[in-house]
């Protein structure tokens, strides 16, 4: 617990920025999803080995999408979406590392999906409710797996991650998505739909986990203090963000 004080610091800063962002919405948090996602790409490079110019290249390539993104170019449309795939051919393509090329998706979906929350009627509430419940799910499994303790979620990945941990922050996203319902009218299907999301925070948690053990780090990066890299404090909403947005939208397609 002697890393509390820092990682709690260092957290609320991070939230106060992002909800100020969200608040704001339109360019501001845009911005803030653009200057993300070029950390979190030049750190998926670094997890895969690749030298610094080759890092560049993947951060200009996925630039493309990201500036199209803008409110004051199309917004999250269609055409994102295609220019995501396409800046993982042409990465995959002149770099010869297909991971790279994935890395775009890893990056440019979930910035996507949370653009395209945010510019719903309701967005405000739509997008705080995919980015807080990642944090709840987060601070529930921390204390949980901290206070009880018990059996290993995935020992092999993540020796600290218990299963104790997992139910506690499954129970908190849970209770805050309700929260929500109660006082700001957050359609109940995607309450209902929150455990799920809960736990896909947490695999994709165990996912970067699992990157960071093949390249042989503790950390995505340093740039957090106490939290590590970019990717280390976004790996559970990179999932959830792209889910939620689905969620969203697939019933107004239908």
């Amino acid at each position: 617990m002697g890393d509390l004080p820092k990682r709690a610091l260092s957290g609320a800063i991070l939230i106060a920025v992002a909800l100020a962002a969200l608040w704001l919405g339109g360019i501001a948090f845009w911005l803030l999803v653009v200057v993300a996602a070029l950390l979190m790409m030049a750190e998926w490079s670094e997890l895969h080995g690749v030298d610094a110019r080759t890092k560049r290249v993947g951060q200009l390539a996925i630039s493309v999408p990201l500036a199209i993104l803008a409110p004051i170019a199309s917004g999250p449309t269609f055409l994102v979406l295609g220019l995501v795939a396409g800046a993982g051919f042409f990465i995959a393509a002149t770099t010869r590392r297909s991971e790279l090329g994935w890395g775009t998706a890893y990056v440019g979906l979930p910035a996507l999906a949370l653009v395209l929350l945010r510019a719903q009627d309701n967005g405000l509430l739509l997008a705080s409710w995919a980015l807080a419940l990642v944090w709840a799910t987060d601070i529930g499994a921390y204390f949980a797996g901290r206070s009880i303790g018990g059996a290993k979620l995935a020992p092999r990945i993540s020796p600290n991650k218990t299963w104790a941990g997992l139910i506690g922050g499954v129970v908190a996203a849970t209770l805050f998505a309700f929260a929500l319902h109660v006082w700001a009218g957050l359609p109940f299907r995607l309450v209902m739909a929150t455990p799920v999301l809960a736990v896909t925070a947490q695999a994709g948690d165990l996912y970067e986990s699992w990157l960071k053990r093949r390249a042989g780090v503790k950390d995505s990066g340093s740039l957090l203090p106490g939290h590590g890299g970019v990717l280390d404090r976004l790996d559970g909403l990179v999932p959830v963000a792209v889910l939620a947005a689905l969620l969203v939208e697939v019933p107004r397609w239908l």
